[in-house]
């Protein structure tokens, strides 16, 4: 793939977000900050600050990201955007406690709203003892990148009138199976078991097509996608 038609979309998003306040900006803006909250969240947190506090800096960092022109540094060619944002979240927390609680109070406008509840489920998920913030920060990245991915197929199945066909496939995707479990679900399926392995077989594929787009987004050039890869094998596998 040249270059010039390596199109990184979160790279994309910080650029929009980075110029002048418009409409496209903040729609850019809101973007980052759905996809990327739970992450943001899970570090503050294991960073020791309690639920609260963690919500309101979480809130308080996406706020101030175009205000304060957090993005106008980024640049795509620098590396991994998961790397940006950590450096991007570790200066906030330095610097801009007394600032976000002054929004706060100002009533400025949150972008994103946080469920604490949610919020805490996410953190827990990456809990893990004697992880360092930035280890636990690259875990969550991780499972939310591969959440992205299979939330991505499910819609694609659903939007073809396929759920309970995805429901059934994602059973295979990441272990092998007896030959009785292909024909349990090829009978629910009301299809053969060599048609089933066919589709499993599909399934897995279009997986990975998702899952190499997905890194696509968040990388500077081409050679990195198999570098994440390793990454993520790497730090789930811990």
């Amino acid at each position: 793939m040249p270059p010039s038609e390596f199109q990184t979309t979160s790279w994309t998003l910080v650029r929009a977000a980075a110029g002048a306040s418009t409409p496209d900006s903040r729609n850019a803006l809101a973007k980052l900050c759905q996809k990327y909250w739970h992450t943001i969240y899970a570090f503050i947190r294991n960073r020791g600050y309690d639920q609260d506090q963690s919500r309101d800096l979480t809130q308080g960092f996406f706020a101030l990201l175009i205000e304060k022109n957090y993005l106008s540094p980024a640049n795509h060619n620098r590396g991994k955007f998961r790397s940006f944002l950590l450096t991007a979240v570790k200066h906030f927390l330095a610097n801009e406690w007394d600032r976000t609680n002054a929004l706060k109070r100002g009533g400025g406008h949150i972008p994103v709203s946080i469920d604490l509840v949610t919020a805490e489920g996410w953190h827990n998920a990456t809990a893990v003892d004697h992880a360092t913030p930035e280890t636990l920060y690259e875990r969550r990245w991780a499972l939310t990148l591969l959440e992205n991915v299979m939330s991505k197929l499910r819609t694609e199945f659903s939007n073809a009138g396929k759920a309970i066909e995805f429901e059934r496939l994602s059973m295979f995707l990441n272990k092998d199976s007896d030959s009785a479990r292909y024909e349990t679900v090829a009978k629910e399926l009301a299809i053969s078991a060599g048609a089933l392995r066919m589709s499993v077989h599909r399934f897995r594929q279009k997986y990975r097509q998702l899952l190499r787009s997905e890194i696509t987004e968040s990388v500077s050039r081409p050679e990195e996608i198999d570098e994440e890869l390793r990454f993520l094998v790497s730090i789930l596998g811990n």
